[in-house]
């Protein structure tokens, strides 16, 4: 069921999108032992979906240069490759922009004990193919009305979806791109689509809004992870997943709830309009 169309996600979460989390950022050492037990935890998570047989999914989602690939190799520096995937397609080809739009993604959906780690994924629709011109008016407004019931089906399946948001602000992520640009073992993360994202940033917050809006639900919810921080954005996705699965032997001191500041539910950004 998506949430009411009276709300809107503006206000709190262009607050979160421009301010730092927390005065001062986390030390190093702090950053690596809290890391670490961390990643303790997700070879525990990672032992038990293996030997539970369930599937899980999570979909790393948002601006270029928010962090997504960090929090990604965080995730699975230390995880079982047997089990863990990582996706990240390249553009459609030509038979593939004739398929169903969804079709390409299924077939990287998980087996019983995997976990899928989509380095975006399905909403490419709703943000750069939107926003770029690479798709028509008609084919996003069919895919916002047919990824929630595509979630569901996946959620009814038995499959475990997660959905993260990274959000930075306009100021960082040009230095980003900037600091991109002068390291040379960095550059071939920038692209001219990267390039061309800096000067549609308004467009691309209000394609997010948009996205939000349809496709926030209570069986596929949308997390936000506020970026400013990269370090403490990696700490508090991690967090997040851990905190909503069930696993054996789970240190609920380690996992406890994410901070709010940094992790927020989407629904809990909307504002009556």
């Amino acid at each position: 069921m998506s949430k009411p169309q009276h709300l809107t996600p503006v206000g709190s979460i262009e607050a979160m999108q421009n301010d730092l989390p927390h005065d001062e950022a986390i030390g190093k050492k702090a950053y690596k032992r809290e890391l670490q037990s961390l990643q303790i935890e997700l070879l525990k998570a990672q032992r038990s979906i293996k030997a539970d047989g369930q599937r899980v999914v999570i979909l790393f989602e948002g601006r270029d240069a928010a962090g997504k690939g960090g929090s990604i190799k965080r995730f699975r520096q230390h995880m079982n490759p047997r089990g863990s995937d990582h996706v990240a397609l390249p553009k459609p080809n030509d038979d593939e922009r004739t398929q169903w739009y969804f079709q390409r993604y299924v077939q990287h959906l998980p087996s019983a004990g995997d976990i899928t780690m989509f380095d975006r994924s399905w909403y490419n629709r709703a943000g750069v193919e939107k926003v770029m011109g690479f798709c028509t008016p008609q084919e996003h407004a069919l895919f916002l009305r047919q990824v929630p019931a595509f979630e569901q089906s996946l959620v009814s399946s038995g499959i475990l979806l997660f959905k993260m948001w990274f959000t930075v602000s306009q100021g960082r992520q040009k230095r980003r791109f900037e600091a991109r640009r002068d390291d040379p073992l960095k550059q071939w993360k920038i692209s001219p689509i990267d390039e061309a994202s800096v000067a549609q940033y308004d467009a691309y917050t209000h394609a997010r809004n948009e996205m939000l809006l349809a496709t926030d639900t209570l069986v596929a919810p949308w997390t936000i992870v506020n970026s400013n921080e990269k370090r403490r954005a990696r700490l508090g996705a991690i967090r997040s997943v851990l905190h909503a699965l069930d696993y054996d032997h789970k240190d609920r001191d380690v996992v406890a709830e994410p901070d709010p500041r940094v992790v927020r539910t989407a629904h809990s950004l909307f504002i009556d309009n």
